[in-house]
């Protein structure tokens, strides 16, 4: 059975950094939401930005992400979810789709502190290296913390975890 490495954690908490050296560790694919989103959709956003425009989009992309893994995962094809997962429906809806190629999910739980994923963000903006997809404001920042579902125990225990 391949695994699919499901990876939350609220903005700033280091995400894609975490699956890009998980995948050096497994050899898994990796599917950054906000790679899709920057190469899709970002050049084209209204201005001023909008949630609404880009949960739309997202949601479009998740679902195309987790169609090309219902692909890989029965051939045996390790996969990793830097989707961001924000919402328990979001990791549930991820499990089941997972589960139903006969994939197993691992959740890899992040929790940084804010303080210190403010800080990374703003070192982010700045220095636009290889994990840089699009400015994120302090506006968004706080934004973001308003729609991020911590995992609760229950949660964490309905699959395996990730180390």
């Amino acid at each position: 059975m391949a695994d699919a490495h499901l990876i939350c954690g609220s903005t700033g908490a280091g995400k894609t950094t975490y699956a890009r050296r998980l995948a050096e560790r497994t050899g898994a694919v990796v599917f950054t939401l906000d790679d899709w989103m920057a190469a899709l959709f970002w050049p084209d956003a209204p201005q001023p930005f909008t949630y609404d425009w880009a949960h739309e989009r997202t949601e479009r992309c998740q679902s195309q992400i987790l169609t090309v893994c219902g692909q890989l995962l029965p051939r045996g094809q390790d996969v990793i979810l830097d989707l961001g997962f924000f919402a328990q429906v979001q990791r549930r809806n991820a499990v089941e789709a997972v589960q139903a190629h006969g994939g197993v999910p691992r959740l890899h739980y992040l929790d940084v502190p804010a303080e210190e994923r403010w800080r990374r963000v703003e070192r982010r903006n700045a220095e636009r290296g290889a994990t840089y997809a699009l400015d994120v404001t302090r506006g968004m920042f706080d934004f973001c913390e308003t729609l991020f579902e911590v995992p609760g125990p229950a949660e964490l225990q309905a699959y395996p975890l990730g180390d």
